[in-house]
């Protein structure tokens, strides 16, 4: 069987003000041609669909028919939430999934047997899916109850508690002729990070060791890490990446969907396609004469300007730099010596001394900053 593994859409994602909408419809339109060509059994989205919680109508149009357009290429299709997703939110879409044929888990839900998907591909290939989404260290713990597994004590770990939800989930994985799959969202130890993704679930306590998996499963999709990447464990696991660069962090990572290719007796093959319509992702740096030098490239920008802070230099950057979307004094320029750095002592000054002591702290020599603070704060305090 084939497999297209996709994960971290991230569909409704504003960048420092700047809406990715109509890259996020090209993106997805790339996917579905990608699904178009290489006719994939089954569509695996391994979680944050969306960027918010909270997505607007646009964003819940553009998931909903790209979900759709991906399943009548003929392939079967399951969708899990991830952490940025509303997972009652998505479970309140499957009537309307369920309809369109398309598999859809937005929370881990009180029958475990949910969360395990079979299908037979055209060929005759049986499968069986493990679908898990993510699960916060609370809902873990409510996870394991729900399923009466072993007591959940408070003492356990994140990682012991996904550990016996996955086992649980997966016991069914003995049969010699069929391919046995799971997918999750969720962060595997000694995984690399793609630099965009949400810090509080990405930290050590919310890690797990790739020996959650068992050795009986074929692939393991995974979603929440958007750089695409294989991590070493006792069966093919996998991140398949955003297919888009998320944030300026990520500017370095080659937006991909993985194909899978793997039989109940043979490994899984594994190949990256690239998804290249979204704009890159680049970060320049420089006084204002090099960058009037420099060949902007068509990409959004973050600038690290080498100049002095001073009123209006941003409005001179995005004159030269129109597509920069992040503009900063550049850090190593802040940190040089001599760049009179200095602690303010607060007791007994005012707040016209203390912001004067900041500006000099950042050699910001602009007398109108001063001036203007000064006429601010005298409306305030009055």
């Amino acid at each position: 069987m084939k497999i297209l593994h996709t994960s971290d859409w991230h569909v409704g994602k504003v960048l420092k003000g700047q809406s990715r909408a109509e890259e996020h419809k090209a993106v997805l339109a790339g996917v579905i041609d990608i699904a178009r060509a290489e006719q994939p059994d089954l569509v695996i989205v391994a979680g944050d669909l969306y960027d918010t919680a909270a997505p607007t109508s646009e964003a819940t149009r553009l998931v909903t028919r790209a979900l759709t357009a991906l399943r009548r290429t003929g392939a079967d299709v399951v969708a899990i939430g991830g952490n940025h997703d509303n997972g009652p939110a998505l479970d309140a879409l499957r009537p309307w999934a369920d309809a369109a044929g398309i598999t859809l888990r937005g929370g881990v839900r009180e029958n475990p047997d949910e969360h395990v998907i079979d299908g037979t591909t055209a060929g005759g290939e049986r499968w069986q899916l493990a679908a898990l989404p993510f699960l916060s260290q609370r809902y873990a713990v409510r996870a394991l109850e729900m399923y009466e597994l072993t007591a959940a004590e408070t003492n356990q770990t994140y990682a012991d508690h996904l550990g016996r939800v996955l086992e649980r989930l997966t016991e069914g994985f003995r049969e010699p002729d069929r391919v046995h799959l799971v997918t999750a969202h969720l962060t595997v130890t000694g995984a690399t990070t793609g630099g965009g993704e949400r810090d509080a679930h990405t930290v050590l306590g919310y890690a797990v060791p790739a020996t959650v998996f068992p050795a009986t499963a074929h692939y393991v999709a995974l979603g929440h890490l958007h750089r695409a990447q294989r991590v070493v464990g006792p069966c093919p696991v996998r991140y398949s990446g955003s297919p888009l660069a998320v944030d300026f962090g990520e500017q370095e990572n080659v937006p991909s969907v993985t194909l899978v290719e793997v039989t109940a007796s043979t490994a899984a093959r594994v190949r990256e396609v690239p998804v290249t319509a979204a704009s890159a992702l680049r970060t320049v740096r420089g006084t204002l004469a090099q960058l009037a030098e420099i060949e902007a490239p068509d990409a959004w920008l973050r600038v690290y300007v080498r100049e002095q802070p001073r009123a209006g230099l941003r409005e001179e950057v995005q004159e030269l730099l129109p597509r920069a979307l992040e503009i900063r004094i550049d850090p190593e320029l802040l940190a040089a010596p001599g760049s009179g750095a200095r602690i303010a002592q607060r007791s007994g000054r005012s707040p016209r001394e203390l912001f004067a002591d900041y500006l000099d702290s950042r050699g910001h020599a602009d007398e109108g900053v001063r001036e203007l603070f000064d006429e601010l704060f005298e409306e305030v305090d009055h």
